[in-house]
C-alpha cells in the first residue's frame, strides 16, 4: 500500500501535444468528440503523443461472497468457480470478445471458495469467499489491503510485460449485493437508489436484497469518509482486487478501463484513496444497474456507450477497444491539412 504515495497527476502537457496533433488531421476540429479527449487522456498517461493501446489484457478477479447465504441470486457459489475456470480456459463470453478484439484475458482467484486446478488461473487468493455482510464484516481491513496489494502487483507484472492497457472485469455470484451496498455508502443514497436486480430477479427477490443490504449497512456502520472501512465491511475481494488495478494503473502509467458497475464500485473506491487516480482511468459504458452513472458522475467520468449492458466479465469494457482503435486510425493514419495544402481550421471561441 506505500506504493500508493507514487500516485501523481498525469502530465498535461501531453494531453497539448496530443491535441495538436488531432489538429493536424484534416477534418473539423473536435469532431471526433470524446474519442479525441480519450485518445488526449492516455497520450497524458502513456506521457507520449505517440499512443499505442495495442498490447491490451482485460483482468478478471473472481471471488465468491458469504452473502449468498441470504438467497439475493438465482445462483449458488458454485457458479463462481465454474465460471472462473471457463474465463480461464477460454470459453466464455469475454474470451470470445477479447480474440475478436485482439486483447489477452487473465483469470484471477482472488477468493473463490473452491481450489481450482487450472494452469491458467491465476491464483492470488485472500479468503475462501468473504463472510455474509449481513451478519458482519466482509473481511478484515488487512485482508482487503491484502487484496488491494495484489491488484496493484498485477499491474506490476503486466506492465513489464509490455502491456499498454488493462480492462477491468469480475465473476462472482452475488457481487451486485456488495457492490450496491459499497455504492449507498459512498454516493449517500438509499439501498434502494442504488439497486438492481443483477443477473435477474424477482421482484421478491429484489426486495429481499435491499433489505439484506440495508441489514448490512446497520450490522456494520462503515465509514462513509473511509475507503477502506467501506470495502472490508461491506464489499468483496474482486471490488478490492479491482481497485487495486485502478490503483495500479496510476502508479505504473498503464490506462485502465472501468467496465460496469462493480468495476465502477471499484474506482469510486481507488478514486476516495487517491483522487489523482482519476487520471488513469477510462469509463467504457454506463451500466444498466442505477448506480452505473451515479458512480461515474462520483468520479467525473464521461462513458461513450450507453446500451444497457450489465453482463459483466469485462465484456463492456472491451467493448471500447474496437471504437478506440477506430480513432486512433483516424489520429495516426489520416491525411493532414499540410499534405493537402489547405488551411488548418482554426478554433472558434
Amino acid at each position: 500500500m506505500e506504493r500508493i504515495k507514487l500516485i501523481n497527476p498525469t502530465d498535461k502537457k501531453f494531453v497539448g501535444l496530443s491535441r495538436q496533433k488531432w489538429n493536424n488531421v484534416a477534418k473539423p476540429l473536435g469532431s471526433l468528440g470524446e474519442f479525441e479527449k480519450i485518445i488526449e487522456k492516455i497520450s497524458a498517461v502513456q506521457e507520449s503523443a505517440n499512443v499505442d493501446i495495442s498490447q491490451r489484457t482485460a483482468v478478471i478477479m473472481c471471488a465468491d461472497n458469504g452473502v449468498v447465504k441470504q438467497n439475493i441470486s438465482q445462483s449458488g457459489q458454485e457458479v463462481t468457480a465454474l465460471c472462473a475456470r471457463s474465463i480461464a480456459e477460454g470459453r466464455s463470453n469475454i474470451n470470445a470478445l477479447a480474440r475478436r478484439f485482439n486483447a489477452d484475458v487473465l483469470a484471477v482467484d482472488i477468493g473463490i471458495n473452491a481450489d481450482i486446478n487450472c494452469k491458467n488461473l491465476l491464483t492470488k487468493k485472500i479468503m475462501y469467499g468473504t463472510n455474509d455482510i449481513s451478519t458482519g464484516a466482509a473481511m478484515s481491513e488487512n485482508q482487503a489491503k491484502s487484496a488491494i496489494s495484489a491488484g496493484i502487483d498485477i499491474v506490476r507484472q503486466l506492465k513489464e510485460n509490455g502491456k499498454n492497457m488493462i480492462i477491468t472485469g469480475e465473476m462472482g455470484i452475488g457481487n451486485t449485493t456488495t457492490s450496491s451496498a459499497v455504492a449507498s455508502v459512498i454516493l449517500g443514497v438509499s439501498a434502494e437508489c442504488v439497486t438492481g436486480r443483477g443477473a435477474g430477479l424477482t421482484d421478491d427477490g429484489l426486495k429481499r436484497k435491499i433489505e439484506v443490504i440495508n441489514t448490512a449497512l446497520k450490522v456494520n456502520s462503515p465509514d462513509k469518509n473511509n475507503p477502506l472501512d467501506i470495502l472490508a465491511k461491506v464489499g468483496g475481494l474482486d471490488i478490492a482486487g479491482m481497485t487495486g488495478l485502478f490503483l495500479g494503473g496510476a502508479i505504473y502509467h498503464v490506462p485502465t478501463v472501468i467496465d460496469g458497475v462493480i468495476s465502477a464500485v471499484s474506482a469510486a473506491l481507488a478514486f476516495m484513496i487517491s483522487p489523482h487516480c482519476a487520471d488513469y482511468m477510462l469509463a467504457s459504458h454506463v451500466s444498466e444497474e442505477p448506480a452505473g452513472k451515479m458512480l461515474l458522475d462520483f468520479i467525473g467520468l464521461k462513458p461513450v456507450i450507453n446500451a444497457g449492458l450489465r453482463l459483466g466479465e469485462g465484456t463492456g469494457g472491451i467493448f471500447l477497444l474496437p471504437l478506440l482503435d477506430g480513432a486512433l486510425s483516424v489520429y495516426k493514419n489520416s491525411h493532414t491539412f499540410e499534405e493537402l495544402g489547405i488551411e488548418k481550421y482554426e478554433e472558434l471561441s
